[in-house]
């Protein structure tokens, strides 16, 4: 069940740039932690450059961090590691084992992301059996310039009417975008920068949050009613 309106991806080079690469993990894990006290209840953990072994060591904490404030964990790409550690998910991207074949694995064990970029990326993610998916980029931003220009908030729009399954919006999604990105069938949204680049975590992720939904009934809708 996608239970949540915000997605938040780590970034740890974002929270720890300043600080030696040991330190890296637990800057992150105090970090998503300010996050979860602030509301948030879907985290992908997103952290390419990791050995498997650092990734794995590092899951378990995100895991058991996660437990403690009853929200969901979601491996990016490993739905190996994501099954070790008894993670809620896994995200997948354009270039992973596609979602029908993993399911095939996981059967009902993990829920299931995919990062689409196009209405035909999300038309297949739907029929491959994806449970949610992520469109973007939606506006212009550097870490998604390789995916080509920025969707837009109709291209969203239309895209949203036609698929089924939750669409998350991602690429420069800011809080003052939200307003605007509500107005679309999009069911969510996708956050990096603006939550894990913020001074204050908690507080920026209490705002993103009153902004998705601020009647903080759960299961309400992302657009407005």
């Amino acid at each position: 069940m996608i239970d949540f309106k915000l997605y938040l991806i780590t970034d740890r080079k974002l929270v720890t740039r300043h600080l030696p690469t040991e330190q890296a993990g637990s800057s992150l894990v105090t970090a998503v932690r300010e996050a979860l006290k602030g509301g948030v209840k879907a985290i992908q953990l997103r952290e390419k450059d990791l050995s498997m072994r650092e990734l794995v060591r590092l899951a378990y904490k995100m895991r058991d961090l996660t437990k403690k404030y009853n929200a969901k964990l979601f491996i990016n790409d490993r739905f190996d590691i994501a099954l070790a550690v008894e993670a809620d998910g896994v995200h997948l991207t354009q270039n992973s084992i596609p979602a029908d074949a993993v399911r095939k694995i996981v059967k009902k064990k993990l829920l299931i992301g995919v990062s689409t970029h196009s209405l035909k990326e999300a038309k297949e993610a739907e029929r491959a059996g994806a449970d949610f998916i992520t469109l973007g980029p939606i506006y212009r931003t550097p870490s998604k310039l390789k995916y080509g220009s920025p969707l837009g908030i109709d291209t969203l729009r239309e895209i949203s009417k036609k698929i089924k399954i939750p669409v998350f919006a991602i690429g420069g999604v800011k809080s003052s975008r939200i307003k605007d990105l509500k107005k679309t069938e999009a069911y969510g949204v996708a956050m990096i920068s603006e939550i894990f680049g913020a001074e204050d975590v908690q507080k920026k992720a209490k705002e993103v949050i009153s902004l998705c939904h601020p009647e903080q009934s759960e299961g309400s809708q992302f657009q407005e009613s």
